[in-house]
């Protein structure tokens, strides 16, 4: 089903939304947009994401999730735009404090994205606060509240009579069936993928740590709401990126849980010297585990059995 969205245009983003423009023109779009005011930019975004042309609507998906944080906040804050471009920056940038402010604070925003950002906030300081079993639990919540929001946002929508773009124009609000992360991850460039990588969600962040690209698979580890129960899974996968394992040995925050210490003790890819600190703070039992053990590294296993004849004496 195909719900009519009215909305005021600039003849700027006119330019590349009308019903006869080509594909290509559309992508030149996107790449002059650069050089448009804030309010046209996010309103060319907006439009060519409910594109029929699914590379259209991914590529202009893309962008706007790269929008700068300040950029849009300003805008948010400054501006008077139609409470549908504002779901749509609350599902995209829920992750930005500023931004989330600056939309709690717009009476324009609808009810369902208000309440979608006061419960994702109140989840975020849940988080922070819990161990890391209840954390790997509650990434499926956030999940779930993006995904209710997107499914609000498919409502019919009220026609905006309060903007102040100069052409009249109509655009088709689709179903939300954007291609998956996986085919966006794709065409995105580094850049954009380094900035989805420092503050995607969960699933972004699972894409994004096997990119060939050491940039990109490094910045998910700097992402801030990475989670224990992440980093401890990367471990044990055996992940191949030496730059991951230098962050991951460099934080000392998820050095102190005892799993990510073992994992990383049992990965051939942990640098020695921090393999046998680990080994050190480890409990007896798993030691004696690795004097046994023929799948460890010989260098951990010889330390392990000096460790255990060391107790003996």
């Amino acid at each position: 089903m195909v719900e009519k969205l009215k909305l005021k245009i600039s003849p700027a983003v006119a330019a590349y939304v009308r019903p006869a423009v080509s594909t290509a023109e559309k992508l030149r779009g996107l790449e002059a947009a650069a050089e448009m005011v804030p309010a046209d930019q996010l309103m060319l975004f907006f439009c060519l994401m409910r594109d029929a042309d699914d590379l259209i609507k991914a590529a202009a998906t893309v962008a706007f999730g790269a929008l700068p944080e300040k950029l849009l906040a300003e805008y948010v804050r400054e501006s008077k735009t139609h409470p549908a471009i504002l779901d749509a920056i609350a599902r995209h940038h829920h992750t930005w404090p500023d931004v989330v402010a600056a939309l709690l604070e717009n009476e324009a925003l609808s009810p369902q994205a208000a309440g979608f950002l006061k419960r994702f906030t109140a989840l975020d300081e849940q988080l922070l606060d819990t161990n890391t079993g209840e954390s790997a639990d509650q990434g499926s919540d956030e999940e779930g509240l993006v995904e209710e929001l997107s499914a609000d946002d498919e409502e019919p929508l009220k026609d905006a009579d309060d903007s102040d773009e100069d052409e009249p124009g109509e655009v088709e609000e689709q179903d939300e069936e954007f291609l998956s992360k996986y085919k966006m991850a794709q065409i995105m460039g580094i850049a954009e993928k380094i900035k989805m990588a420092l503050s995607g969600d969960k699933e972004w962040r699972s894409i994004l740590i096997k990119d060939a690209n050491k940039l990109v698979s490094g910045s998910v580890i700097k992402n801030p709401r990475i989670t224990e129960a992440e980093i401890h899974t990367l471990v044990k996968a055996g992940v191949q990126n030496d730059e991951i394992m230098r962050l991951i040995c460099s934080n000392k925050e998820w050095i102190k849980n005892y799993k990510i210490r073992k994992a990383l003790v049992e990965n051939p890819r942990t640098p020695v010297q921090n393999a046998l600190r680990y080994l050190a703070t480890l409990g007896e039992k798993d030691i004696a585990s690795y004097a046994k053990s023929k799948n460890i590294s010989s260098v951990i296993s010889t330390q392990a059995k000096r460790m255990l004849l060391s107790k003996k004496r």
